[in-house]
């Protein structure tokens, strides 16, 4: 379980050393940097630097008249702070990445731009996209969000990568775990098949990044005049950017699949329901995906606290993480 929450942990952005101490903090409780580092068997020096990144993070607050003691602080408060300073760096790279191409438009390069970017338009696209998903060699990177320019049902083309060896790591829009259609043909199909996939209310750009050589970005009638288009981006600066982009979102989304540890008597609903729950969206909405009333969904909610012996959606979450459910 420690081992679990260390990985949680780094994450969310700790590093190894960080998460440890964090961890050596839990099992001993208010203690000095000093105690602690024997405890850990590490460096004074090197523990004292951990907690003092633990304090500005927000997961240890300081004890005593000279503040050399340190004591871990309640969990939902650190999970609050740790969340916001994904919030913030998701917001510096959307920024970063804009700012990029804004840069890539304005200036001169030497290489012909049909070579770096190229707009597709209209009947086109389908045929385009599941062309470049068709030959994709090893990974598909992808922000998920209506409107689609590919009928929003099943993805053949993707269960059959992924039966292959492709790795698909797909953020989704709530919007898009939302509908009720989608989400049966093929959101949970595609996590069925080993898609990894995380959930954001919104998602920055609509962009789908293949074996990190090639990009494809809707796009807006401001930016091509066109609605009905969309963008393909080459090895670049700016693909560069995108996938940076991606990499920052991903780390700050909430996961939509489970680990390994998933108790074998759980009930395929309660699975169902976990999941829908990290996603962010509504009970009603979570009754209408399950297709069940929300009598019947308060009553597995009852079912799932009684088994993991907690009492509000929050302490729920943080047990299906420590137990390594998702």
């Amino acid at each position: 379980m420690s081992d679990d929450l260390s990985g949680h942990l780094r994450r969310l952005g700790l590093t190894s050393p960080e998460a440890a101490t964090y961890l050596g903090m839990l099992h001993s409780g208010r203690t000095s940097a000093a105690g602690l580092a024997e405890h850990l068997g590490r460096q004074p020096e090197e523990v004292r630097t951990c907690v003092a990144r633990l304090v500005e993070l927000g997961l240890a607050s300081a004890h005593g008249p000279d503040g050399t003691d340190a004591a871990p602080v309640d969990p939902a408060l650190a999970l609050r702070h740790l969340s916001h300073s994904r919030a913030a760096e998701l917001h510096l790279a959307h920024v970063s990445a804009a700012n990029a191409y804004r840069d890539y438009r304005r200036s001169v390069c030497p290489q012909p731009t049909v070579d770096l970017l190229e707009v597709v338009r209209g009947a086109q696209i389908p045929d385009r996209i599941l062309h470049v998903e068709g030959t994709v060699d090893s990974q598909v990177l992808r922000f998920d969000s209506p409107p689609y320019h590919i009928p929003a049902g099943a993805n053949p083309t993707e269960v059959g990568n992924l039966e292959r060896g492709v790795e698909y790591r797909v953020v989704y829009s709530k919007s898009a775990v939302q509908n009720h259609s989608y989400y049966a043909a093929n959101i949970q199909p595609c996590v069925a098949a080993g898609e990894h996939a995380r959930v954001l209310p919104t998602v920055p750009v609509k962009l789908t990044v293949f074996d990190r050589r090639l990009a494809i970005v809707s796009m807006s009638f401001v930016e091509a005049e066109v609605n009905d288009s969309l963008l393909l981006v080459r090895p670049s600066s700016l693909l560069s950017a995108l996938t940076g982009l991606f990499e920052t979102a991903w780390r700050a989304a909430y996961p939509m699949h489970f680990g390994d540890r998933v108790p074998p008597s759980l009930r395929p609903l309660h699975l169902r329901i976990l999941e829908l729950l990290g996603t962010g969206v509504t009970d009603d909405t979570i009754a209408q995906l399950l297709g069940i009333s929300r009598r019947t969904l308060s009553r597995n909610l009852e079912q799932l606290n009684h088994r993991a012996g907690t009492s509000s959606r929050f302490q729920l979450a943080l047990y299906a993480v420590r137990n390594g459910w998702i």
